[in-house]
């Protein structure tokens, strides 16, 4: 009887060997499957996405924003891989065709009940150590921003109805339109 049995070690190459059309993530080399995302959660990415986009292009800035499902090479080794629901990235060299080497700069991920856990921990620890600067976890039920400010060392929380300050970039906030609450 092998009472300890010992936990497999996943990699990328066991990422990219999934079926056609599933996704998955990879912590410390356990891989996490996701749920497909629902209509709130896609109007969310939506909105962050067209509104942080014509913000950077307005200011003529480097970052670019990129909507999940885009892949985060978090570290150099091979046992870590996410897709955030949206990557924002300043430093071009980090860019490659498959998608992201580093941390990003910003990170928004959208919780949904099953990823509540991943979302709220262990990608906060993850993406703290790698270096995001900033994380934002929205919360739909809860019509939430939990926002940690990696730099600053800060958490703080704000509703959908609040203009929501975003730290790498001085002098922009975001409101989460009440349209777009009605439709949530």
């Amino acid at each position: 009887m092998d009472a300890l049995k010992k936990e497999e070690i996943y990699t990328i190459d066991d990422i990219y060997a999934l079926p056609e059309g599933e996704r998955a993530e990879l912590i410390d080399g356990k891989i996490y499957y996701m749920a497909p995302p629902n209509t709130k959660h896609q109007r969310l990415v939506h909105f962050f996405d067209r509104e942080i986009g014509n913000y950077i292009q307005s200011r003529n800035g480097e970052c670019e924003v990129f909507p999940a499902p885009f892949a985060v090479f978090l570290n150099e080794n091979d046992r870590n891989y996410v897709e955030p629901d949206l990557s924002v990235i300043c430093d071009k060299n980090k860019i490659t065709d498959k998608g992201c080497n580093g941390a990003p700069d910003w990170i928004i991920e959208i919780v949904s009940p099953s990823s509540r856990q991943m979302d709220y921990y262990k990608k906060l620890f993850k993406y703290r150590t790698a270096g995001v600067r900033e994380y934002w976890v929205a919360d739909p039920e809860r019509e939430f921003v939990t926002i940690y400010n990696f730099e600053r060392d800060t958490m703080e929380e704000y509703s959908f109805d609040e203009d929501i300050p975003v730290g790498i970039y001085e002098g922009f906030s975001l409101k989460i339109e009440h349209k777009i609450e009605q439709n949530l």
